[in-house]
């Protein structure tokens, strides 16, 4: 299984910037707590491995539970399915206008965001020897990375498909799919069921088709040192928020051999910097703050070191649809 690093280096600002995260952060919350204003159900078990989940706390009077045994965590309360579907398409429309800090980065992160993803996403294809797949991109769109994919020609075809819309549709007959690779930015980490997402998926994929996975994970260092305090935690964007270990889990449990499991991260130690220069009195340990105030060169060392274990919070996995 290939783990992939990164040499790469960009400022947290360039991406996104914690003073700039807040407004569409806020936006996100009020927009969360008003669909749960209506008829929701909580979440008693867990995504991973179906047992019980445990408080942990609360996002802005938001509760949040754990899965003890994998340590992901998961928005206790959901609204119903259409609900959420909405919420999402409220949230990325405000991601996509003036208003949020993400236009005005556009170029930024296009060059530092999904650029990369792409050229991942292409030489992955490469290695498994994978010519110009029909590619099904599942987002909640409008998708930065839709037009990328189509220009790339690595790609015979590019179809999107609404996650929570793919989650109503039934499944289609089985080898009746053209579909060779299947595009999962972040999506795991917002929609409701992300195990039935997964089979929806699977069903969708031929036989040795490829799904690409993004995700924020709970086992990378900024989550597991600033834990609900980190402020790029937050529904509906991050309702699951998976440890590397559950997140592999979920996949193989829905038919998929990992080829890649990586945390190709490079934030981990800036977000944890960030959070402290406005919070002086956060809760780090003596070797936490030693860390993130050392020289620039023993900071990039360390991030690269949890890069190489798999301890950044930025993960990527592949995987490959079993027969």
């Amino acid at each position: 299984m290939r783990s992939v690093q990164t040499s790469e280096r960009f400022p947290l600002a360039s991406v996104k910037p914690l003073d700039g995260l807040r407004r569409y952060r806020a936006y996100c919350l009020e927009a969360t707590r008003a669909a749960l204003a209506g008829a929701s159900r909580r979440r008693e078990r867990s995504p991973v491995d179906g047992g019980p989940l445990a408080p942990c706390g609360t996002i802005d009077g938001l509760a949040y539970a754990r899965c003890p045994r994998s340590g992901s965590l998961f928005l206790s309360e959901l609204p119903e399915r259409a609900s959420w579907a909405a919420l999402l398409a409220d949230v990325t429309r405000y991601r996509h206008s003036p208003e949020a800090f993400h236009t005005g980065l556009a170029q930024s992160r296009a060059d530092h965001v999904y650029a990369p993803k792409l050229a991942w996403i292409q030489d992955t294809l490469r290695l498994q020897e994978l010519v110009r797949p029909t590619a099904l991109e599942v987002t909640t769109p409008p998708s930065d990375l839709t037009t990328l994919l189509r220009d790339s020609r690595a790609f015979a075809d590019v179809e999107t498909a609404n996650e929570m819309a793919l989650l109503a549709e039934p499944l289609p007959r089985e080898g009746s799919s053209r579909i060779g690779a299947a595009v999962l930015l972040e999506s795991l980490d917002r929609v409701d069921d992300p195990n039935a997402l997964l089979r929806a998926v699977a069903a969708r994929l031929s036989t040795g088709g490829l799904v690409f996975v993004t995700a924020l994970v709970s086992s990378g260092f900024d989550l597991a040192v600033l834990g609900l305090r980190n402020v790029y935690l937050y529904p509906p964007d991050r309702a699951n928020c998976f440890s590397l270990q559950g997140l592999a889990a979920l996949l193989t449990g829905a038919g998929f051999d990992l080829l890649e499991v990586s945390t190709p991260g490079v934030l981990d130690v800036e977000i944890v910097r960030a959070h402290l220069e406005e919070e002086p009195a956060l809760p780090l340990s003596a070797f936490e703050r030693q860390v993130v105030q050392a020289e620039p060169d023993t900071q990039q060392a360390f991030q690269a070191f949890l890069q190489q274990r798999g301890l950044s919070s930025f993960a990527r996995l592949v995987g490959r649809k079993r027969a």
